[in-house]
C-alpha cells in the first residue's frame, strides 16, 4: 500500500477541502516528492486517513486527471502521470572542497579507478540467493528491534576470522558493526571524545578521513611517509602532545608499504606511555598479493590503545556500506552505548548474509580466487605502464605512475574521463600543496579485461598529447 500523503487541511479556510486536497498533490507532483508512476492511494484509503467525506477526495482526484495530472485504472490504481514535472527542484550544490566534492572527486567511473573490487570476482549470484534467504527470514521473523551492535552471529564470525587471518584475539561482545569504515571511524570519534586535540594523520594519505576529523573539530597534523610507513619519530619530535594516530599500517594509503615492525613497535610505545589513541584502518589489510599479509596493528597491542576498524568494502562490495571496529575491552560497554543511542547497525538481512557467507567457507575462497587474479591485473598493468615510462611502482592495489614535477595531475585525470579511464590523481592526497607530488594512482582491481595497452597508450596520449610514443622514460627524475 502507497505511504500516507503528507496532506494537512485547513477546515476554517475558506478554500474547499477538494480543492486543498488537489493543491497539495499537485504541488508534491510539482516538487518532485510524487516522481512519474509513483502510486497514490485510493480516494477511498485518503479520505479515512484525512477524515473526509469519500466525494470530497474523489473531487479532488477527477480535477487531478482532467489536468492529466493523474491516471487510474483497474491493475494499477491511481499513480502520478509520466509526463513533466512543472517545477524540478535543484540539487544543492556542491561546494568545492566539501566532503561530498572529495567524495564525488574519488568516485568517478571508468577502467583504473580505485577503491572498488573487481566486478567480475564477486559471486553476485551465490550472494544473491544467501540475501535472498536472508531478507525473507527477516521478514517473516518477529518484530522487534535487533541488536544495535550489530547481529551475534556476524560478530561471531568475524571475531572468528580475525583470529586466524589478522592474528586479532577478541570475543563478539568487542566487535560493533557499522555502516562501512566511515560510520566505524565515526563511532570512534564519538567515543574517544578529543573534541580541540591533535591527529597524527599520514601524509599522504586519504583525504576523507583528514576532512572526517576536521569536521569532528580535531586538528590533523600531517606526518610524512616513507618506505616503512607513517614516520613516527617525526610525530614525536612535531606533535609529541597528540592524543591520537589514525593509520594504514597494513598497506600504506595510498602508497602502499606495511608500517615497519620498528615503527609498530614505536607507535605502540607511544600511545601505552602517553595514554594515546590509535585508530587502525585495515585498508586492504587481507589483499596483500605477495607473501603474507603484514600482522594487524591490533594483534601487537597489549595496552589496549589500539581501535581496529575493517570492511567489506574492498573484498566484497562497497554497496554493503557494511563495516566493523573491533574495541579495546575497557572501551567495549562505551562502544555498545553509543551504538545504541547514536549509530545502530545496519539492518539484519545484509548482515547474516554476509554471516552465512564466512560460515560457510565462501569469504575466504573468495579472497583466494580474486588475490590471484588481481596478481594477472598487476602484472598486465605494469608490464603495459612500463613500456612507456620507468616511473611505475606497484602501491598496493594500485600501480603509481609518478609525473614529473608541476604537472597537473588533477587535470589529467578529469581529462582521461572522457576516455572511460578513471586513475586518481596523488596530489590531493597530500595534507599541503607545497609537499604535493604529482602522479596517478591506477586501481589494479578494475584494470579492463581486454585492452590493457589501448587503455594505458589513451592515458598517454593525454599526459604527452596526441604525438605520444613509447619510451621508457617519462619524468625527468626516471630512472637511468
Amino acid at each position: 500500500m502507497p505511504s500516507p500523503l503528507p496532506i494537512a487541511l485547513d477546515r476554517s479556510a475558506r478554500t474547499p477541502l477538494s480543492e486543498q486536497i488537489r493543491k497539495a498533490i499537485a504541488a508534491a507532483i510539482d516538487n518532485g516528492v510524487l516522481v512519474p508512476g509513483a502510486r497514490l492511494p485510493s480516494w477511498i484509503d485518503l479520505a479515512a486517513q484525512l477524515g473526509v467525506a469519500r466525494g470530497t477526495v474523489r473531487a479532488a482526484y477527477d480535477k487531478l486527471q482532467d489536468a492529466e495530472r493523474i491516471v487510474s485504472s483497474r491493475a494499477n490504481g491511481t499513480t502520478v502521470a509520466a509526463r513533466a514535472r512543472k517545477v524540478v527542484k535543484p540539487d544543492t550544490p556542491v561546494i568545492p572542497g566539501s566532503a561530498v566534492k572529495m567524495f564525488r572527486d574519488l568516485s568517478g567511473q571508468g577502467s583504473f579507478r580505485m577503491g572498488v573490487p573487481a566486478q567480475d570476482c564477486i559471486p553476485a549470484k551465490l550472494l544473491a540467493r544467501i540475501r535472498a534467504r536472508a531478507v525473507r527470514a527477516e521478514l517473516s521473523a518477529v518484530t522487534r528491534y535487533t541488536d544495535p551492535r550489530g547481529e551475534e552471529e556476524l560478530r561471531r564470525e568475524i571475531a572468528a576470522h580475525l583470529a586466524i587471518a589478522r592474528g586479532i584475539e577478541c570475543s563478539p561482545s568487542q566487535i560493533v558493526i557499522a555502516s562501512g569504515f566511515t560510520g566505524g571511524f565515526g563511532l570512534a570519534l564519538h567515543v574517544l571524545g578529543l573534541e580541540g586535540r591533535r591527529v597524527w594523520t599520514e601524509d599522504p594519505g586519504f583525504p576523507m578521513t583528514r576532512r572526517g576529523l576536521e569536521l569532528a573539530r580535531l586538528e590533523p597534523v600531517p606526518i610524512p611517509v616513507d618506505a616503512g610507513g607513517i614516520d613516527v619519530e617525526h610525530g614525536l619530535r612535531h606533535a609529541p602532545d597528540a592524543a591520537l594516530a589514525v593509520v594504514t599500517p597494513g598497506q600504506q594509503a595510498p602508497l602502499g608499504p606495511p608500517l615497519s615492525p620498528e615503527r609498530r613497535r614505536l607507535l605502540l610505545d607511544w600511545a601505552a606511555q602517553s595514554g594515546g589513541w590509535i585508530i587502525e584502518d585495515d585498508y586492504l589489510g587481507e589483499l596483500q598479493l605477495d607473501g603474507r599479509a603484514a600482522p594487524a596493528l591490533a594483534s601487537l597491542d597489549r595496552a589496549g590503545r589500539v581501535i581496529h576498524i575493517g570492511s567489506f568494502s574492498k573484498t566484497i562490495s562497497p554497496t554493503l556500506r557494511l563495516g566493523f571496529l573491533v574495541a579495546p575491552e575497557p572501551l567495549a560497554a562505551r562502544f555498545a552505548d553509543m551504538a545504541t543511542c547514536l549509530a545502530p547497525a545496519p539492518g539484519p538481512s545484509v548482515q547474516l548474509s554476509i554471516a552465512e557467507f564466512m560460515r560457510e567457507g565462501h569469504y575466504i575462497r573468495h579472497l583466494r580466487r580474486t588475490k590471484r587474479a588481481y596478481c594477472d591485473s598487476r602484472d598486465a598493468l605494469t608490464a603495459a605502464l612500463r613500456s612507456w615510462s620507468n616511473d611505475v611502482q606497484v602501491a598496493g592495489l594500485a600501480v603509481l605512475l609518478t609525473l614529473p614535477d608541476k604537472t597537473d595531475d588533477v587535470e589529467i585525470a578529469r581529462q582521461v574521463l572522457a576516455h572511460g579511464l578513471a586513475p586518481a590523481p596523488l596530489s590531493p592526497w597530500y595534507a599541503s600543496p607545497k609537499r604535493a607530488q604529482p602522479g596517478l594512482l591506477l586501481g589494479i582491481a578494475t584494470v579492463p579485461d581486454r585492452g590493457v595497452a589501448a587503455a594505458c597508450k589513451r592515458l598517454f596520449e593525454v599526459i604527452r598529447g596526441p604525438a605520444a610514443q613509447p619510451t621508457r622514460r617519462l619524468a625527468k627524475r626516471a630512472n637511468p
